[in-house]
């Protein structure tokens, strides 16, 4: 049995024509080769795998070929070339910086510059993770670097460029490596399968270069792992679930449900998606990279950057044409703040099922017609089930109202205030009872609630539903009422106030309305800001009192009051004294017991 060798190691390059991924790097090398202006020290920077380490030995096998061929490769047929390839040439050196970064190390390693080369005309070092070096090392080696002998040559290879001292980047030629294209990746897939004897299907290919993130030797790797378990042939299906990779299919259904306001079906999908094993971040991640290539497939200039096949963009084209830009920009912007959040998050499948429910409603219709900028919520996902249920109710409502209206007016007032049932008036909560209020008045007992309603006397008619409703008939008679009953129904209003309007319900709870020139209600409330809040909601205030106090000439105002001079607060000794000088009998209680003020 022949001695198994992975496919990164077996498929190394071993010319430039043979790198993948780097046609202008590997073409700058050869030039400098054939032409024999070579500099003395190369820094290749990069990602990992793509071929840093790789070039280095290609270059420093080229460099000591005796006969070069035209086109700057090395011959192989030299004793150079010989030497390199069985691995016992003398002329080129490897140190891996990352074991090897002290400051004995690098002097070990400039000893050995000043040896010229038996065979060839340079030696070169080649120096790997060069960034892990001490700053030590890289002073001692720095003067080597700037002056070395006229047969050394120094190749750096690093992944982190920007932790090596500029010195030593001031003195090297520098090689920016890119990452694999998703194209390059394949292609080169392909050739290994075909050496191999392996059948392959592009679309698993493609899914393994989206795993490889840009690095051949990743992608070879897995290519590996996903050839053991296809047993020779990789299919799609296959290697998405021997690499635990969501299917882009997923992320196509979820964007069509969206589009479509599909808000149950989506939560399925979710729910089928987390079952299989994978995870709610996972899933927005992917997602969010799906929408990013839907947006770039909107416009023919942008669709070069989707690094996918030609049948996968044409998927991409396809849904583009279906959902609007703004759509996309929005649901994008949602993914990024659950992506923000989702690692601090408790309920982090709650906090993935929000966010869902809100990009599948982006393109739902508004409830209502509004003016302004309104904060955003989340729609019923049930419209239908919620409206027949308001429906419903309305019947019922109106139903009631008939019923009512057929009692007397006296039976009508103590059965509203005795029972205190609100269910009339939808757009309020429930009140259990009055809330007692200071003033001339202690409070308001159930006689007196009685007593008010029935000389009131407001008789109800069919279709007085709410304050707020077009359809209610408001009562053709203008009722008069005293200072009394207006501060009952401001307090009942306050009560029933929805809980959004929770913080101003209270603190108008504690203002004085007051009958000026009946039938003006002037309120005085203290500062600007409780002021443009009220004046928010003015109008619906008027109609409630209108409609509560029987009157439909009410004019209701706001104004602010007035600031006088501002009043000094006193220390504790202070009160202590000024009540002594109202009191005397509190200072002779303080002598006769002999206190001191704590």
């Amino acid at each position: 049995m022949n001695e198994y060798i992975v496919s990164a190691r077996k498929y190394r390059p071993v010319s430039f024509d043979s790198v993948v991924g780097q046609a202008a790097l590997t073409t700058t090398l050869k030039n400098a080769v054939k032409s024999g202006k070579l500099a003395h020290a190369y820094l290749f920077c990069g990602p990992r795998g793509v071929g840093k380490t790789t070039c280095a030995r290609i270059f420093a096998k080229a460099i000591n070929c005796m006969s070069p061929t035209a086109e700057g490769e090395a011959c192989n047929e030299c004793e150079s070339c010989k030497a390199f390839n069985e691995q016992r040439s003398f002329n080129i050196f490897e140190l891996d910086a990352a074991s090897n970064n002290s400051v004995e190390h690098i002097k070990t390693l400039m000893e050995q510059t000043r040896i010229p080369p038996q065979v060839g005309r340079y030696k070169v070092f080649i120096i790997d993770e060069v960034h892990m070096l001490s700053t030590a090392a890289f002073n001692a080696f720095l003067k080597t670097l700037e002056e070395p002998p006229a047969h050394v040559i120094f190749i750096l290879a690093t992944t982190e460029k920007h932790k090596i001292l500029p010195t030593i980047l001031s003195r090297c030629q520098i090689y920016d490596f890119e990452r694999m294209t998703v194209a390059n990746t394949v292609s080169h897939l392909k050739m290994v399968a075909q050496k191999e004897g392996i059948s392959v299907e592009e679309e698993a290919l493609e899914v393994i270069a989206e795993k490889a993130d840009g690095g051949m030797r990743d992608a070879l790797s897995i290519f590996d792992q996903a050839a053991s378990f296809c047993q020779g042939n990789i299919t799609y299906k296959k290697v998405i679930e021997d690499l635990n990779v969501l299917d882009s299919d997923n992320y196509f259904k979820i964007v069509d449900l969206s589009i479509e306001n599909k808000v149950p079906e989506v939560m399925v999908l979710l729910n089928d998606v987390i079952n299989k094993g994978f995870d709610g971040g996972q899933l927005i991640n992917g997602l969010a990279r799906h929408v990013r290539n839907v947006l770039m497939a909107k416009d023919p200039q942008t669709l070069p950057l989707l690094e996918t096949s030609e049948q996968q963009r044409e998927k991409y084209k396809a849904q583009a044409q279906k959902a609007d830009t703004r759509f996309l920009y929005q649901a994008l912007r949602l993914m990024n703040d659950c992506d923000v959040n989702y690692r601090q998050s408790s309920n982090k499948r709650l906090l993935v099922e929000l966010t869902l429910i809100e990009i599948a409603q982006l393109t739902q219709p508004d409830e209502g017609i509004g003016s302004g900028r309104r904060p955003r919520r989340l729609k019923c996902l049930f419209q239908n089930i919620v409206r027949q249920q308001r429906q419903e109710k309305a019947a019922e409502q109106v139903v009631a109202a008939v019923a009512v209206a057929d009692k007397t007016p006296e039976t009508v007032g103590e059965e509203k205030v005795a029972q205190a049932k609100p269910e009339e008036h939808t757009n309020y909560n429930p009140v259990s009872r009055p809330v007692l209020k200071q003033g001339v008045n202690v409070g308001f007992s159930w006689n007196k609630v009685r007593e008010m309603s029935k000389r009131k006397k407001i008789q109800i008619v069919p279709g007085m539903l709410a304050p707020n409703d077009p359809n209610s008939k408001q009562p053709t008679v203008d009722m008069e009422f005293k200072q009394e009953e207006l501060e009952f129904q401001w307090m009942s209003m306050c009560n029933r106030m929805p809980q959004k309007y929770s913080a101003i319900a209270t603190r108008m709870k504690n203002m004085n309305p007051e009958i000026k020139d009946f039938p003006n209600i002037v309120v005085t409330v203290d500062n600007q800001v409780i002021l443009e809040q009220m004046q928010q909601i003015q109008k619906s205030i008027v109609n409630t009192l209108k409609l509560y106090l029987g009157n439909q000439s009410i004019i209701f105002n706001i104004v602010l009051a007035e600031q006088g001079e501002p009043i000094r607060v006193l220390s504790r000794r202070e009160q202590f004294e000024e009540m002594g000088k109202e009191n005397p009998a509190v200072e002779k209680l303080r002598e006769i017991m002999d206190l001191e003020l704590a």
